[in-house]
């Protein structure tokens, strides 16, 4: 009984494991499309956060930070979706919208908010991966 359990078990883990595409890896790069208006946002805010230098790392994450006017259209322009999907939240004296529904915290998202004094910012994510995580001390 407890073999069966346990094979059933390891059939479930199994069942949701993501399967690897079939085939030898490539270096086919998928033709791309045009970019929407609202790639206009990220990009604005991407430049100011780097002509400004307001980047920082939070685990594998490279996080670009803007304010000011292009915060604010990129805040305005989230308005209507983050209604759509209930992605606005308020808290700590600002209302904060996001690109996704937030599950547990703002880690890993990207997002605009406001603050009561009239301020606007927004933090966009971009997953680098390894390359950016700390060093690792070797054993």
């Amino acid at each position: 009984m407890r073999t069966s359990l346990l094979a059933l078990a390891l059939l479930s883990l199994a069942a949701c494991a993501t399967t690897a595409p079939a085939g030898p890896p490539t270096l086919d790069v998928a033709a791309g499309q045009p970019a929407p208006v609202q790639a206009r946002l990220y990009a604005a805010c991407i430049v100011q956060s780097a002509q400004t230098q307001q980047f920082d790392r939070e685990g594998h994450w490279i996080r670009f930070h803007c304010g000011g006017d292009v915060a604010r259209v990129f805040y305005d322009a989230l308005g209507p979706f983050s209604a759509r999907i209930h992605s606005e939240r308020t808290g700590a004296g600002r209302t904060w919208r996001f690109t996704q529904v937030m599950q547990h915290d703002p880690s890993g998202l990207d997002y605009c908010w406001r603050d009561d004094a009239g301020g606007y910012g927004c933090t966009i994510v971009l997953a680098a991966g390894d390359f950016i995580a700390p060093e690792r001390t070797a054993r």
